[in-house]
């Protein structure tokens, strides 16, 4: 009996911390927060309950029933999972998705984790002693600038994410009982740690209120993302967004939920421990998630400083300025954290492998370490670009492509796969097979029908997504796509200028601006063009926020003054020494004017890199997946 036969949970806690563990990730605290904020905050709760029991239940039973399936006849990956319920060939593809959307994921997924491991460490050192908001948010990018060193060691950024991986890879060689030993320590922590924060988010009121901003008060923060705003239900940019949360939060559409379930033994109950598990992601995500970043934020900045700038950074830009202000209990707050996020990530990031893992055991003989060195070898190889490339744009390729696209893609497929034709009355009987509790009976119909429909309707909308997301202008006075939508990036149409990959102009990439500032560092001679527009508010050399009576034309940086727009700190471009600027402050620039002359890398050619090694990983894996099936009929 193979090693992959045997293989098995210890425990139905372990397995069901294990599943909550791959579902509870950095989204949970990093995106759901600025996904409620930017959809109107109450206004996207009831669309996202809505999408968790319309779609997010149903999915994880399909995909936990799935799973079970296909590993009782000896498959642990989606490809012959798939294969096991239907033996047209097309299945068998299908499922490459989901070994393709882990691989894929992971390489900019542990990117982020690494984040969390130097946070942390930044953290105890006391790198964020005594800094100012902006010097914080300046860390950051200095930190994904590989050139830049925040510690004095070379490449800091890429040590931590090797660091990262290969603690990851060195769990993974244990098999499932390292996972689930992970899973076992790391998700009670998380809980701890988050409850820690939710508590003193909950007694912080208006402590943090000061001169500059004396209506802060984290309550409203709470309050906007908990008072019910019932016009969303007519708002398909909502009903969108929340759809897409529920995908990201509950890991579906990737194939690690099959490949977890795969090892469960086919008398166990699926359907009470896949609600256990989503019900657990649930709870860290709603409660915990909404109770730390917006209302902390809240109590210092205000409410109108979180919805303005409302984005991915606030966790790492933001969050250790205002740690600081809590004394003596800072440091601790900031370790709590970042390790939440670190635990968070590595108990999702560890999910991520077991498809590839599953994969290669089954189908060429691999033992659990040389399943877990390739993946390592492969997500690093795959994952350099993110880390070296981050602010050229293939994180972002990535995650659009193999952490949204993918999923949506390949959930709908599953849908049709298990209800359509393995056939619903199959399917129901085996996700009950073995329940200790019973299942509505009204699921079986919303399986078939309803959460079909729903991802039917979030693949379109995804596909053909109206400018702005308004779709009732689209509706009335034509359609143009937006830039985000599926189309306009296979089109390259979002790609506004620069679009060739070499050229000796650098023409301007934003719809309008102002250039406010021209900086040249005297040892280097790299310079640097500050843009913005609508200049309403400036912070003075005694870190004072003042609002200019009219627009103000920045002559010079380098006696104290940053200025800032009514949402956001100024754009910069970066040039090099030997690049011209062409442009003067004061000067007002619309699309496509050039602003500089030199030698260009422009960022359409690594986003053409990231699609080509996203392409070449999925057909490697189409590659692998014949030859697998080849060696079946042999």
């Amino acid at each position: 009996m193979s090693k992959n036969e045997t293989a098995a949970w210890g425990s139905r806690v372990g397995l069901i911390l294990a599943m909550a563990g791959n579902a509870v990730g950095l989204g949970n605290f990093l995106r759901f927060p600025v996904q409620a904020v930017q959809n109107g905050g109450g206004a996207f709760m009831i669309p996202y309950l809505v999408c968790f029991l319309l779609m997010g239940i149903p999915l994880l039973w399909v995909e936990w029933g799935t799973g079970r399936y296909g590993g009782r006849l000896g498959n642990h990956s989606t490809p012959f999972i798939f294969d096991s319920m239907n033996k047209r060939k097309i299945w068998k593809y299908i499922g490459v998705f989901g070994i393709f959307t882990n691989i894929g994921v992971a390489a900019y997924y542990c990117y982020i984790e690494s984040w969390t491991m130097s946070y942390v460490y930044h953290t105890v050192i006391g790198t964020f002693d005594g800094m100012s908001q902006q010097e914080v948010s300046d860390f950051f990018t200095s930190y994904t600038d590989i050139g830049v060193s925040t510690t004095g060691l070379p490449y800091e950024a890429v040590i931590f994410y090797v660091l990262c991986l290969a603690l990851n890879t060195w769990i993974l060689s244990k098999g499932l009982a390292g996972v689930e030993k992970v899973a076992k320590i790391g998700v009670p922590l998380l809980l701890v740690f988050g409850a820690f924060l939710a508590v003193k988010s909950l007694t912080l009121g208006t402590a943090g209120a000061s001169v500059e901003i004396p209506d802060a008060n984290a309550w409203d923060g709470i309050n906007f993302l908990w008072t019910p705003q019932f016009s969303s239900l007519t708002d398909p940019k909502v009903w969108l967004a929340a759809a897409g949360q529920i995908f990201f939060t509950l890991s579906l559409g990737m194939g690690t939920i099959h490949c977890y379930a795969s090892y469960v033994r086919q008398k166990d109950d699926i359907a009470l421990n896949s609600l256990s598990a989503g019900f657990t992601n649930e709870f860290v995500e709603v409660v915990l998630g909404s109770l730390i970043v917006v209302p902390i934020a809240a109590g210092y900045l205000g409410l109108d400083w979180v919805i303005n700038n409302a984005g991915f950074g606030m966790a790492f830009q933001t969050m250790p300025y205002l740690f600081e202000k809590w004394d003596f209990i800072g440091t601790m707050a900031g370790v709590f954290w970042f390790g939440l996020l670190f635990f968070a990530g590595i108990t999702s990031s560890l999910a991520m492998g077991t498809p590839w893992m599953g994969f290669m055991q089954d189908e060429f003989g691999w033992n659990r370490k040389k399943g877990a060195l390739s993946f390592g070898l492969i997500t690093l190889i795959l994952g350099l670009p993110t880390v070296f490339f981050f602010k050229q744009g293939v994180f972002d390729e990535y995650d659009y492509w193999a952490g949204t696209v993918s999923l949506v893609v390949f959930a709908l497929c599953e849908i049709i796969l298990f209800a359509w034709v393995f056939g619903i009355d199959k399917g129901w009987a085996e996700i009950n097979a073995g329940s200790d509790i019973s299942l509505p009976k009204i699921y079986k119909p919303i399986l078939k029908y309803v959460t079909p429909v729903i991802l039917i309707a979030v693949f379109v909308g995804a596909l053909v997504t109206p400018k702005g997301n308004d779709w009732k202008k689209a509706f009335t006075e034509g359609w143009e796509l937006d830039n985000g939508s599926i189309l306009a990036k296979i089109t390259n149409s979002d790609i506004l200028a620069n679009k060739d990959f070499f050229s000796t102009k650098k023409e301007f990439d934003q719809p309008n601006g102002v250039v406010t500032g021209i900086i040249e560092d005297a040892e280097t001679g790299k310079k640097q063009l500050v843009i913005s527009d609508n200049l309403r508010f400036y912070k003075n050399d005694f870190g004072q926020i003042k609002e200019a009576k009219q627009e103000v034309i920045l002559t010079s940086l380098n006696k104290g003054y940053i200025f800032y727009d009514s949402l956001a700190v100024c754009k910069t471009f970066d040039f090099k020494a030997n690049d011209k600027i062409i442009v003067s402050v004061g000067d007002r620039l619309k699309l496509g004017d050039v602003v500089a002359t030199g030698k260009f890398t422009n960022r359409s050619l690594y986003i053409s890199i990231g699609r080509f090694l996203l392409l070449g990983l999925f057909l490697f894996i189409c590659f692998l997946v014949y030859r697998a099936g080849k060696r079946k009929m042999a």
